[in-house]
């Protein structure tokens, strides 16, 4: 099997695969070289040939978990149907609000993971990268603010910086739900924490 992968130059990818299987269950905690690689079929030698360490194997996984909450966002995006411009960007701002929290206490194991991986990439201030398709959360909150700006929703001069506030909102309450004081709180309640906490933001902007 080892051999197979190789001559496809497919087992990074498989690692990386079976890392985002394990985090998914287990959470970070789970992504280790040794489980990975048993995981996908190959010895523990070969995943050294792909991943120096295990910071770098979590980088990995956890860039893949981003994308799963990022592709979320997106698709939420996707579903408004709003042909207002102005209540459209409102709505569109909204959703991937939900789409975040929604992620963070269905999928535990992938929002811990993604943003235990974080300090993996190097750190630093995120960047928005505006290329087609990113599904970077943090690209895609910032193309969803500077929206708000383009259809006269906010103006200009309240764009800059809102990303950390709205960022910090939503993140600060999801957090809460999955290894907070928040965690068993009932459905109906979460959903008027999630509606309070973005139009708390709403309003904010």
């Amino acid at each position: 099997m080892e051999k197979r992968t190789y001559h496809h130059g497919n087992l990074r990818e498989a690692l990386v695969t079976a890392g985002v299987a394990l985090a998914r269950a287990g959470g970070p905690s789970a992504v280790v070289l040794r489980a990975v690689s048993r995981e996908a079929g190959v010895s523990h030698n070969a995943a050294y040939r792909h991943f120096a360490d295990h910071r770098e194997l979590l980088a990995a996984v956890a860039a893949r978990c981003m994308e799963q909450l990022g592709l979320l966002m997106v698709r939420r995006t996707d579903q408004v149907a709003e042909d207002e411009p102005v209540p459209r960007a409102w709505a569109r701002l909204a959703a991937i609000g939900r789409a975040y929290v929604d992620f963070a206490v269905t999928e535990h194991g992938w929002f811990r993971t993604a943003f235990s991986g974080a300090a993996a990439h190097g750190g630093g201030l995120p960047r928005p990268d505006p290329g087609a398709g990113s599904t970077d959360p943090y690209t895609l909150l910032a193309a969803r603010l500077d929206e708000l700006v383009e259809v006269g929703a906010i103006p200009p001069e309240r764009r800059p910086g809102a990303e950390y506030a709205a960022w910090s909102a939503v993140h600060g309450l999801a957090d809460l739900l999955v290894d907070g004081p928040l965690h068993d709180l009932p459905a109906d309640e979460v959903r008027l924490a999630v509606e309070t906490v973005l139009a708390t933001v709403a309003r904010g902007l």
